[in-house]
């Protein structure tokens, strides 16, 4: 069984950092790419940032660009969501997501987790 678990989140003021985790089991997790999308309330879930099996090929979300850096340990079945210069605007729900290519969407990724909350005051 697939599992994917994110931890990490939490209440930040802005300007702050935060680093989030996902833990991935059940599949060869070097094989895969992951995403991280997130989801604020009364809107619909949206790509923030991605990364190839390999880790060669990484995109992010115009919002995010030069704040977020996507990383992954395949040694450790670990994929990571830096977050640097948090915005209030970036307050949301994050999710992890695997699947078999990069892709900025999430119907290409099979497998999520349950998501974290990420908070960031003003």
């Amino acid at each position: 069984q697939v599992q994917l678990e994110e931890s990490g989140g939490g209440l930040v003021q802005a300007g702050g950092s935060l680093r989030l985790s996902c833990v991935v089991s059940g599949r060869p997790f070097p094989n895969y790419a992951m995403g991280w999308f997130r989801q604020a309330p009364g809107k619909e879930r949206e790509f923030v940032a991605g990364i190839s099996w390999s880790g060669s090929s990484t995109g992010y979300a115009d919002s995010v660009k030069g704040r977020f850096t996507i990383s992954r340990d395949n040694a450790k079945n670990t994929a990571y969501l830096q977050m640097n210069s948090l915005k209030p605007e970036d307050t949301a729900v994050y999710y992890c997501a695997s699947g078999r290519v990069f892709s900025t969407a999430a119907g290409q990724y099979g497998y999520w987790g349950q998501g974290t909350q990420v908070t960031v005051s003003s």
